[in-house]
């Protein structure tokens, strides 16, 4: 999934995309969609995944 679907910030996604991000890892496209919805979450994921 890329940082655009996930629908950023437009602020958000110009930093990410400047800094060269084009696709979310697992963990984020999962976790993104439910912490803009204002939901708790826990995640896991391996070290270096994006978390």
């Amino acid at each position: 999934m890329n940082f655009e679907e996930l629908c950023l910030d437009p602020r958000i996604l110009r930093a990410v995309t400047e800094m060269g991000f084009e696709q979310a890892s697992p963990i984020q496209a999962q976790a993104i969609p439910v912490a803009i919805e204002g939901r708790d979450m826990i995640g896991q994921a391996q070290t270096g995944t994006g978390k």
